[in-house]
């Protein structure tokens, strides 16, 4: 891991810069360091991997931490700061780089890296909610069941590196190369289509087992209470959706996989998510 110390200021800045963003764009990653280097006192920190960028996270001491990266990259971020239970005190700011940021942008951050940069030095922060698991895992914006993109068989592994598109297509020729006379692992994927599931709101059930359901949706909401959105499986006329909020949420029945935020996860056969108010910070412009 590279670190790079510029002139001090009376702004103490720790940026970490994730290495698929380096390898997607680098040349935004290269503004945003020349951006970020001119308006404050840098440490500029190149983590080769997940644990040299938890490690240089762990290790920013009074220094505001700056994320240049993708989703996965703030993501990883806060799921951090939460597992040190150190989201109270901190601050975070992050520079969209790579393909997939439609969640930085969806919270308030700017979409050009100049302006994302900008607001790094010149915004606010910004206090957020926050959906906690039963797993200890975090959801910043929404999640979705069944996931909205992906194969249903769609793992963490298989999408946690979109800077490395030879993998996907190594993945895909394994897949071609599987013998047919091993039909079973194939049907182990469940095939796409209306789930049943029993849908808890602050306890009071919102939607249970006898009711298939095409989709099931989560995300913080205000005043600290989460807003959930069940869409039935319609029989002639679209079915209205469902709609609730509260400050629990608890999803059970048969195994199902769910996509919080960029990730995919499960199968579970039930998993409770709490809202945190206020529970993390962001840095957004003024105004925002």
């Amino acid at each position: 891991m590279a670190e790079v110390a510029t002139s001090a200021t009376s702004e103490q800045l720790l940026v970490v810069v994730d290495p698929v963003a380096r390898r997607s764009d680098g040349e935004s990653v290269r503004i945003a360091k020349d951006v970020l280097g001119a308006g404050a006192g840098m440490k500029l920190c190149l983590p080769d991997g997940p644990e040299e960028f938890a490690r240089a996270l762990g290790r920013r001491g009074s220094r505001r931490p700056v994320v240049v990266g993708d989703d996965r990259a703030l993501i990883r971020a806060v799921s951090l700061l939460h597992r040190h239970r150190e989201l109270a005190g901190c601050a975070l700011s992050v520079v969209p780089v790579g393909s997939a940021v439609s969640l930085a942008r969806s919270l308030g951050v700017p979409a050009g890296t100049v302006a994302a940069a900008r607001a790094v030095l010149d915004g606010v922060e910004r206090r957020m909610d926050l959906l906690v698991d039963d797993s200890d895992g975090v959801v910043l914006g929404a999640l979705r069941i069944p996931p909205v993109t992906g194969a249903p068989g769609e793992t963490e592994s298989e999408t946690a590196d979109p800077g490395r598109p030879w993998l996907r297509t190594c993945q895909s020729l394994v897949r071609t190369l599987v013998p047919a006379a091993r039909p079973s692992r194939l049907a182990a994927a469940p095939e796409p289509g209306p789930s049943r599931l029993r849908v808890e709101v602050d306890g009071e059930t919102l939607v249970d087992l006898n009711q298939p359901v095409e989709a099931v949706s989560v995300s913080p909401g205000a005043d600290g209470t989460a807003s959930v959105e069940v869409r039935p499986v319609s029989v002639g006329a679209e079915a209205s959706p469902l709609l609730a909020e509260g400050r629990t949420v608890t999803v059970s029945g048969a195994h199902f996989r769910y996509r919080a935020d960029a990730v995919v996860s499960g199968p579970v056969r039930t998993r409770t998510w709490v809202v945190r108010e206020g529970a993390w910070g962001l840095t957004l412009p003024t105004g925002a």
